[in-house]
């Protein structure tokens, strides 16, 4: 076997050949010979930096480092050296001295491309996106035509939020090749963040052509098809992912979401725990096995996974706000709910805010037109819209000027009468932050009202920007934001006591009450109490399955005991899946409440669901987390309800109600209270309540009385901002 090298060889002989080994791409030859090289001559430039090279290249970084070193004080204005020092020092984490070193190189150097580039790539992998750009273009600068930097600074602005610039930089691209598929597969994601989720899906669908079974694209399309609603497509295209790569987590994760959508809880839940058999560390999956406990009623559980999921990633904004949700269901106080919101607040929306200072010109007259406007996912057939559109039909409009920033894809009648009701009407789902932020203030809106909080479809982002001179919060959640730039939250004096108010980031104003409903047909409302036909008690609990604690099902377990003839009527869209209604009945079962005694109602219209309170004599209101909505609901029905005043928000909605409209003494205040007033009454006395309840409801909570409530809250924050100012 001949020998790799001669002994009788002379250095540049043996380099020239070292380098050929190189050039073929067989490493471990081309050190043998640099190494030989550097044996006769210790201080040659061109081994010291070639082998530095293929020690990089061959994945040992770490020995590259001092070779790379020897060689620039063999020769310090070497370019190529500081480039591959540059490269190496990147690789080993070290990025501040790579940094530097890209500096060095350019400022001897500044037309060098590749330098401009890593060093782009660098910033980018440091989270100074800015920075990276103003890299990009100095590379694009020397090579216009250079697609790959050109997709770097797209994906850069991408992460600055900045869609439409990235949209031009992918078109670049795309004007001379258009079936460059990243550059179309990122074009598609900027639409999709940017909101505009049809364009997104034909960019997706124009990629697919290109890549039929590209996993990347089918993800990120059936993302956008859910955000479409459009969930039987999504779902396709999650399956379709599994089929080509049942390895791949997201495509489990993407399953796992249209299944939770489509109220499939413990399906979703399986295809979590495939996902994160796959990925344990996935913050994804374990923040989507946290929502299916959420759902599955199992709040501490819940909570748990979104706490592993941020000790992976703090600023895990899934994560943050299932957390934000979930802890409402727990035994929390006020204390941990508020923190919880200030977390957001800390991770996601101080940097929003210190990137966007705000700035208004509104027109400093207190006695004017006050221009209001309603920000919500929810101006459509929800729970939530029957909480805030009486105060918007309502209002004066002599005196307030309203406009509407709808977030939701989903448009019905009920969306039809918001748009009446508006002045000015703004669909701005598929608008980012950015653009929504400059129509606010072009819209010179003087007070701005978040009606949705942390739930689906918020614009909290939005908010940390403050686009208005004063934002509120209220009614759609109407637990607090966390955010600073929230100036007030609506609230009243027994759902937010006044030694817990320093708790909260916003100020709190007291109106009647939290928030209202719209009253209910009448015609809809039976004036007997079922007990008077039946011979026994139906007590009724229509909210949702998964607020049903432990603790509370032992006290509907005692008030049973107590009445062995009366009936429990459970109602609840949850209850469509079967497994759901297998799981509660076991464990009302385990607390000695048997199947034989209760009901059990899924999803309705809201008309037919109005209507089962006919088959009601007295609500069970749960605890720790009390119903809102569906409290008012049953009230307006004629049917009372008992209530358990807790130590936080989500536990003393009810109370404030009741307290409103002078009906205390259906407050309990611990457990044996509690099944007292669930026992106490005789059917004369429901029979009087449920005559009665409608007309006091109105005297004291009706929609008239309290919007002008609100309207005085409104111009008084308006005064005190222009006499501040």
């Amino acid at each position: 076997m001949k020998p790799t090298h001669r002994k009788s060889d002379n250095v540049a002989d043996l380099l020239a050949r070292t380098n050929g080994y190189h050039r073929s791409g067989d490493l471990a030859k081309a050190q043998a010979g640099y190494k030989k090289v550097l044996k006769k001559c210790p201080k040659h430039f061109d081994a010291l930096y070639l082998l530095g090279v293929s020690e990089h290249q061959s994945g040992n970084s770490q020995a590259a480092e001092p070779l790379l070193r020897r060689a620039l004080l063999v020769d310090p204005q070497s370019a190529t050296a500081r480039y591959a020092l540059a490269a190496t020092l990147s690789a080993l984490r070290r990025e501040v001295e790579a940094l530097a070193c890209y500096d060095d190189l350019l400022a001897l150097k500044p037309d060098f491309f590749g330098a401009h580039l890593n060093r782009g790539r660098l910033l980018a992998r440091l989270g100074r996106f800015t920075d990276a750009v103003a890299s990009y273009d100095n590379a694009i600068a020397i090579d216009p035509r250079h697609w790959d930097t050109l997709i770097n600074k797209g994906e850069a602005l991408h992460q600055l939020g900045r869609f439409v610039d990235a949209i031009a930089c992918y078109d670049q691209i795309l004007a001379v090749e258009q079936t460059h598929l990243a550059a179309r597969i990122d074009r598609g994601c900027a639409f999709k963040d940017l909101g505009r989720a049809n364009e997104a899906v034909a960019e997706f669908n124009l990629a697919l052509a290109v890549s039929p079974d590209n996993t990347t694209i089918l993800l990120n399309r059936g993302e956008t098809l859910l955000i479409l609603g459009r969930n039987g497509e999504a779902l396709e295209d999650f399956d379709r992912v599994i089929s080509i790569n049942p390895g791949l987590a997201h495509g489990w994760l993407g399953r796992a979401n249209v299944l939770m959508l489509s109220r499939k809880v413990s399906e979703a839940l399986e295809a979590c725990e495939r996902a994160v058999a796959i990925e344990p560390n996935s913050t994804k999956a374990l923040t989507q096995i946290g929502q299916c406990q959420a759902l599955l009623g199992n709040a501490e559980a819940a909570v748990s996974f979104f706490d592993r999921s941020l000790t992976i990633n703090p600023a895990d904004e899934v994560a943050l706000v299932s957390r934000i949700f979930s802890l409402d269901f727990c035994s929390a106080g006020y204390a941990q709910h508020q923190a919880a919101r200030s977390e957001w607040w800390r991770q996601i929306g101080s940097k929003i805010s210190e990137q966007h200072p705000p700035h208004h010109q509104n027109d400093l007259d207190p006695a004017r037109r006050i221009v209001l406007g309603y920000v919500s996912g929810d101006f459509r057939n929800h729970s939530a819209a029957y909480t805030f559109r009486p105060v918007l039909e309502n209002h004066d409009k002599s005196r307030f000027e309203v406009i509407c920033y709808s977030t939701s894809a989903i448009e019905d009648a009920v969306t039809g009468s918001f748009r009446h009701v508006a002045d000015q009407w703004r669909d701005v789902v598929q608008w980012s932050d950015d653009q929504l932020t400059d129509c606010i203030r072009s819209d010179l809106v003087d007070i701005l009202i978040d009606l949705s909080g942390h739930t689906q479809g918020n614009r909290m982002r939005t908010f940390a920007r403050k686009p208005a001179p004063i934002q509120v919060t209220a009614w759609g959640d109407g637990t607090g934001t966390g955010l600073p730039t929230m100036d007030y939250l609506f609230s009243d004096p027994v759902r937010v006591p006044l030694d817990m108010r320093h708790l909260f980031a916003e100020r709190i104003y007291d109106l009647p009450c939290a928030l209202i409903i719209e009253p209910p047909s009448a015609e809809l409302r039976a004036f007997e109490p079922p007990v008077i036909s039946n011979g026994y008690v139906t007590y009724g609990v229509f909210t949702r399955a998964s607020r049903l604690s432990n603790a509370v099902l032992d006290v509907w377990a005692r008030i049973l005991r107590s009445d062995v003839t009366s009936r429990l009527l459970i109602k609840d869209f949850l209850l469509d899946d079967v497994s759901i209604q297998t799981r509660l009945l076991e464990n009302l079962a385990a607390h000695g409440i048997m199947s034989d005694r209760i009901g059990l109602m899924g999803s309705t219209s809201r008309e037919e669901h109005l209507a089962a309170y006919r088959h009601v004599d007295i609500c069970l209101d749960p605890f720790p987390y009390g119903g809102g909505v569906s409290t008012w609901e049953t009230l307006h029905m004629g049917v009372p309800i008992v209530t358990k005043l807790g130590n936080g928000l989500s536990n003393r909605v009810g109370s404030g109600f009741l307290a409103a409209i002078d009906m205390s003494d259906w407050i309990a205040t611990d457990d044996d209270q509690y099944v007292d007033i669930a026992l106490r009454s005789t059917p004369d006395r429901l029979r009087t309540i449920r005559n009665q309840l409608p007309d006091l409801i109105g005297m004291r909570c009706g929609p008239a009385s309290y919007t002008r409530a609100v309207e005085q809250a409104y111009r008084t924050m308006w005064e005190k901002y222009c006499g501040g100012r």
